[in-house]
């Protein structure tokens, strides 16, 4: 079991729970206006290695640590050492010191001090162990909540005593010792700090519901600035140079220059997926609809700089944009060439071959041309052992093509593309995708294809109500044009042979969508160089609960804390990734790799019972697995196995549902796995 280095886990859980998240604190005494007293650093003096009192504003700030993520917005953080060998407190210098183990290895090893053990050995004790030398901590200021928080690592399995110990050292060495906090940083923590007595504890809810500002792509834009509302977008033509203000998170956006929505989003969400494969700043903020700096600039040319801990906007000038169009103007996408030889109705599994030898990155991309990317994902995750799928088999591209072919709708295209205002009138572009969509949804289906269809669903899948036809494009999950959400599935009744036709056909004619197609636009895509294969299983129509995990932690780019997100809902009405306005779901770090694997709730849906979880813990150890197992398994292809040295993971949806074992409880299915950006900004 790997035990990894622990660097980051001072911010976990602060910014991205729902508004209206559980709040458990335990009453204290509330915090005291503060009073600064002499600094231990004199002026100009150089920044020592560490402090044993913190005795002014600007000794805190010398030793404390920048932000290293995007979700760490107006916090600052410094370790704290309390060594039980002399009962001494060290506030070390985390900029120099990044981790526990690098500080008390140089300065508390040996010279008549017990020797510190090699990494791996301090890491299993100084974190598990109840007889541990060194109580291990931070201390974080939350500026928006204004807030002086003393956190433990999320694993950690200090005692209620360890904290007492090092809450009552750091508040008599330190001159925000009367306001000093307790903030548990996951379940398990916030269990033993229960029986904290006369120590405030606030929670990860209440430091949320104090923040302003939610960074979750970082970077500088350039365009005009533009007010609307997200109900607006259903009507209302963006353009790719707007900086836009929004209410809430859309469902969906066309490209953008930059994003602020005033409800801040989930990081699972379609637009901030959109946002990190354009690499295009998204932030949201409190307010934002009637920001006073915001407002004073709407209509005119912005540059808005997102950053880790603040953002910044100011007027800009015409040669800015110029200059910042030229040197992002994105370079034209080629999608690779459509196989057409393939004919055949492929049980997934044969989807995606892997003879001896082979290279996974490579076989992915070869069924990628006949079979499209998400066929080819989920082929290797049916071969892969603990990842439970459900049966399934791949339509080729094949018979997109000969559909389109068929019907005569490539010539319609080619008409669409000569007409200058199709091209240059987004709402005649509209309209005209609108109509071609219809168009294709009546348009007659090759008579062979169905009789072979038709043959495998009665060989294969008897019994089977209902079928979701699944988009499986060579325009998704792709390096360079990964068109996150672009397409849409259907679902057809089998017993209605009519309903079936309908299903694939919508299916296939989201390929016309608006958005899809103004996407293909930007990034210089060739339109009818774009086919769908199709991913074909039984549906889910009553789910349990689904969801969206990503097997590394998305807010830890360095990967030295590595932890799965989960984000996951109740039942399946309202998915996670774009819910109904006012819906909340649990989102979760789980520490897979810890010896004692806990779980950090950043928050909580509002689709159960106050006190209850989506899942539980069995449910969550079965996710974990299958988590696992995929990020081993797609290594070859995107992660370390293949060579990649950054920080790499994959991108899962899920659900749980109990129609195979009615009464049961729901058993986990894993319908999808596609590479996620890499955390970072927008340039």
């Amino acid at each position: 079991m790997t035990i990894p280095l622990k660097k980051h886990w001072r911010w976990f859980g602060l910014l991205l729970l729902s508004a209206c998240g559980r709040t458990d604190s335990v009453a204290g005494p509330a915090p005291a206006t503060l009073t600064e007293g002499t600094c231990e650093i004199a002026a100009g003096a150089a920044k020592p290695e560490f402090l044993a009192h913190i005795g002014c504003k600007a000794d805190f700030t010398a030793l404390a640590a920048e932000p290293v993520d995007a979700d760490l917005p107006s916090a600052r953080s410094t370790k704290v050492v309390f060594d039980t060998a002399d009962n001494k407190l060290y506030f070390q210098n985390s900029q120099q010191y990044s981790i526990h183990y690098e500080f008390v290895s140089t300065h508390l090893s040996g010279n008549g001090r017990p020797f510190v053990p090699q990494l791996r050995d301090f890491n299993s004790t100084e974190y598990y162990n109840p007889e541990r030398r060194f109580i291990l901590g931070a201390v974080t200021y939350y500026s928006d909540p204004d807030i002086w928080a003393l956190e433990l690592a999320p694993y950690d399995t200090a005692s209620v005593t360890m904290m007492t110990t090092l809450f009552e050292a750091v508040k008599a060495a330190a001159y925000f010792g009367s306001a000093l906090v307790f903030h548990p940083t996951s379940e398990a923590v916030a269990a033993e700090a229960k029986k904290l007595t006369g120590i405030r504890n606030v929670s990860t809810a209440e430091l949320y519901a104090n923040t302003t500002y939610q960074p979750l792509t970082l970077g500088t834009t350039v365009g005009r600035l533009h007010f609307t509302t997200a109900a607006a977008l259903a009507t209302e033509y963006l353009s790719y140079a707007d900086v836009v203000v929004l209410d809430e998170a859309p469902n969906d956006i066309t490209v953008v220059r930059g994003l602020i929505t005033q409800e801040f989003q989930t990081p699972l969400s379609h637009v901030n997926v959109l946002s990190r494969n354009r690499r295009t700043p998204n932030m949201g903020l409190r307010d934002a609809m009637t920001n006073a700096q915001l407002r004073a600039l709407d209509g005119k040319l912005v540059k808005l700089v997102v950053s880790a801990s603040e953002w910044s906007v100011r007027e800009a000038t015409q040669a800015e944009e110029d200059a910042f169009w030229a040197a992002h103007r994105p370079t034209p996408v080629e999608l690779p060439a459509l196989d057409l030889s393939v004919t055949d109705l492929r049980d997934i599994e044969d989807v995606t071959p892997e003879p001896a030898g082979s290279d996974l990155r490579t076989v992915l991309k070869t069924a990628v041309n006949a079979f499209g990317g998400k066929s080819a994902h989920y082929s290797i995750l049916a071969k892969t052992t603990g990842v439970p799928v459900p049966k399934a088999f791949s339509i080729p591209v094949f018979y997109y093509d000969q559909f389109m072919q068929q019907n005569g709708l490539y010539t319609r295209l080619d008409q669409l593309l000569a007409d200058p205002n199709f091209v240059n009138n987004p709402a005649v572009r509209d309209q005209a995708l609108a109509e071609f969509r219809a168009t294709m949804q009546t348009a007659p289906v090759d008579a062979n294809f169905q009789a072979l269809l038709k043959a495998k669903l009665q060989a294969d899948y008897a019994g089977i109500a209902t079928m979701r036809f699944r988009t499986s494009t060579n325009s998704e999950d792709l390096e360079g044009f990964p068109c996150a959400g672009c397409y849409e599935s259907h679902t057809g009744t089998v017993a209605d042979w009519e309903d079936v036709l309908d299903a694939i056909r919508e299916t296939w004619a989201s390929i016309w969508l608006f958005r899809t197609f103004e996407e293909r636009s930007y990034y210089g895509v060739a339109h009818k160089s774009v086919g769908m294969a199709l991913l074909v299983h039984h549906s889910f129509p009553d789910e349990e609960a689904n969801g969206v995990a990503i097997t590394n932690n998305p807010y830890d780019p360095s990967g030295l804390e590595p932890a799965f997100f989960i984000n996951v809902q109740w039942g399946g009405e309202a998915e996670v990734v774009h819910p109904p306005p006012g819906v909340h779901s649990d989102q979760l770090l789980y520490f897979f790799d810890n010896p004692n694997q806990p779980v950090t709730y950043l928050s909580h849906s509002n689709l159960v019972e106050p006190g209850q979880t989506v899942l539980t813990p069995r449910q969550i150890r079965d996710l974990g697995l299958a988590l696992s197992a995929i990020h081993k398994r797609f290594s070859p292809a995107y992660g370390p196995a293949s060579g990649n040295t950054g920080w790499y993971a994959m991108d899962v949806e899920f659900k749980f549902d109990d129609d195979d074992a009615p009464g049961q409880p729901a058993q986990l299915q894993v319908k999808q796995a596609r590479p996620y950006p890499r955390p970072g900004g927008a340039d």
